[in-house]
């Protein structure tokens, strides 16, 4: 490929947090990146970086520590010492302590627009990356030597060339369907309701999970003794709850979740979005891979989606590291590297999927026996050794084999082997 301002060692397309940590995280290999995102910056209808919250998992704090990020994401962000699960109406319930899996904090709690702020401005700072916004891309073909697409923006149209196009531009991916990439989409008939509240009691580094008769309930403490809620309802519940005043909807809430915590007041702005369980087909295609949600679009129930994005991202940068370092940047995004990413990734996609899928249809279920046998799994889960601690490992991003970030480690050339 030649030095004009169109080539490119990575497209990028999606702007928003896993297409972001990317580009960042790919900085120490030098490489030359164009990130394309639709969306202007600051705009309100921003989905990445809105005032929703996300929970981080044990392994993507590690990741943003290995990018030397962490400590400006620590300051905004609430550790998560316990999560307390709970099923209304039945006899269990179960606790996870951080200090029992020997560990500070079992996640962190940042609200996505405070964790946006930081991955933009660590962004611009980069010399090796473009940023193309607003722009979007309008045209995909994949070579066997070099991806070539068109960007559409305020300037006009623009042809990049690239080693490799990643797809990050979430679950509804117009460059994985460019690319031929078929996915498959199970609409649960649900949307999440989320914002925060004031609770009369401070949740103290509690998280809470509350699997109640219209749908899963989760509360995060979040900084100045606030609570993040995240409701999943039924389409038709949502379209009811989102017209609301504050303090009927806080009543509402109240009646779902409980008084653990006290009552709740002062209500920050809701959000709703619809729920579904959107899979790709396949990771890759010539020149180009999917990551993040246009890969898998999971049900927020267990928090899993941007930190199973998060270990697309890490494991990606390993094998662009051992590309690099098995050859030159030619061998970036040839066929051998895409099919170590895609055989990698292929077993952490099937369990985190199959475990949110699961939490969602045996917790959604309202027959009686179902519900009796989660109420014994709940106890079980407390009694039984070891397996308290597996799921804890699980959840924290710790299980299986894990990328050089996630193990907190700094990216270099072959850093993957």
């Amino acid at each position: 490929m030649g030095d004009s301002r169109s080539d490119y060692d990575l497209v990028i397309a999606g702007g928003g947090m896993v297409g972001c940590c990317l580009a960042l995280a790919l900085a120490p290999l030098g490489l030359r990146i164009a990130v394309v995102e639709a969306v202007q910056r600051g705009a309100l209808r921003q989905p990445s970086f809105d005032d929703r919250s996300t929970a981080l998992s044990r392994s993507s704090q590690r990741m943003f520590a290995a990018m030397q990020l962490w400590p400006e994401i620590a300051a905004a962000s609430v550790p998560i010492a316990s999560i307390h699960v709970s099923d209304r109406g039945s006899f269990g319930f179960s606790h996870i302590e951080a200090a029992h899996q020997g560990v500070e904090a079992l996640g962190y709690v940042v609200i996505n627009r405070v964790l946006g702020e930081v991955l933009q401005k660590a962004l611009s700072a980069l010399d090796g990356v473009d940023l193309f916004c607003p722009a979007r891309i309008s045209e995909v073909d994949p070579g066997h030597s070099e991806a070539q697409v068109v960007a559409d923006g305020a300037g006009g149209r623009q042809k990049l060339r690239c080693r490799l196009l990643v797809a990050a531009d979430g679950a509804n991916s117009a460059v994985r369907e460019m690319l031929g990439i078929t996915a498959s989409q199970l609409d649960y008939g649900q949307c999440a309701v989320t914002g925060n509240l004031l609770p009369e009691k401070p949740p103290a580094n509690r998280a809470w999970e509350r699997f109640t008769h219209s749908g899963p309930l989760a509360l995060l403490p979040l900084q100045g003794e606030r609570a993040a809620f995240v409701w999943t309802l039924s389409s038709a519940d949502a379209d009811d709850v989102m017209q609301l005043s504050d303090s009927d909807f806080l009543l509402r809430l109240q009646q779902a979740f409980g008084w653990r915590l006290g009552t709740f007041d002062k209500a920050g702005e809701r959000i709703s979005y619809p729920l579904a369980l959107t899979r790709a087909a396949r990771l890759t295609a010539r020149r180009s891979v999917l990551i993040g949600n246009a890969a898998n679009g999971l049900h927020p129930v267990a928090a899993q989606g941007f930190n199973l994005g998060l270990r697309d991202v890490a494991a990606l940068c390993d094998c662009i590291a051992d590309a690099m370092a098995a050859g030159d940047r030619k061998s970036i995004g040839n066929d051998d590297m895409l099919r170590s990413y895609a055989e990698w990734r292929r077993a952490d996609h099937r369990k985190v999927t199959l475990f949110t899928d699961g939490l969602v249809r045996l917790f959604g279920s309202r027959s009686a026996p179902v519900r009796a046998m989660r109420g014994l799994g709940m106890l079980g889960f407390d009694l039984v050794p070891g397996v308290r601690s597996l799921f804890a490992r699980h959840t924290m991003g710790l299980a299986g084999r894990l990328p050089a970030l996630s193990r907190g480690l700094p990216l270099t050339s072959g850093t993957g082997r």
